[in-house]
């Protein structure tokens, strides 16, 4: 099993593009972090992690020794990474938009290549772990691409997966979520 987690809240990001950018966590920490645990299966075999300091500080929380994932990075926004939305040009922001799983902002990725780094990280947790109960502390984009397998790419951003939330999923073999 699969325990995916969003981070916690995050403050200082309103009207902001940030998927890698570093973002301070909210001053509800402490109180959030204590929710996931409690939404947590009692036994977690491991718990895996982004590099992305807002996930760092949740696994740290959660498990004495996380394992730092790269797979596990939100979104790469490229050059749009800290900048406000308003002051991306509209017609960048546009043309992304209308193809935002094949097409990256500038010096970013793409949707697809998030999807298929997030489904590499879950077919190797499938090898390594078998049904144990794993916990990736991770981001609304991951989440949404595990979750969205099985459905078109364009409608990941139909998930919901809201800060601090957790997702139970069942790893099939080769890492397919059911």
């Amino acid at each position: 099993m699969l325990v995916l987690v969003r981070h916690t809240q995050v403050q200082g990001v309103a009207g902001l593009c940030y998927g890698r950018f570093e973002a301070g966590l909210a001053a509800t920490f402490a109180d959030e972090a204590e929710a996931v645990r409690g939404a947590l299966p009692a036994e977690i075999a491991a718990v895996y992690s982004s590099p992305a300091a807002r996930c760092r500080a949740l696994a740290a929380q959660l498990h004495p020794a996380p394992v730092l994932d790269d797979r596990l990075h939100e979104l790469d926004f490229g050059q749009w990474e800290g900048r406000r939305w308003d002051d991306i040009p509209r017609a960048e922001l546009d043309a992304w938009c209308g193809d935002f799983v094949t097409l990256a902002p500038p010096g970013g990725e793409t949707f697809a290549a998030l999807a298929g780094r997030a489904s590499a990280f879950a077919e190797d947790i499938t090898r390594r772990h078998g049904d144990a109960p794993v916990a990736a502390i991770t981001h609304a984009g991951v989440i949404r691409a595990l979750l969205a397998r099985g459905l078109a790419l364009t409608e990941a951003f139909s998930i919901d997966a809201p800060p601090g939330s957790v997702h139970l999923v069942t790893l099939a073999p080769a890492g397919a979520v059911s």
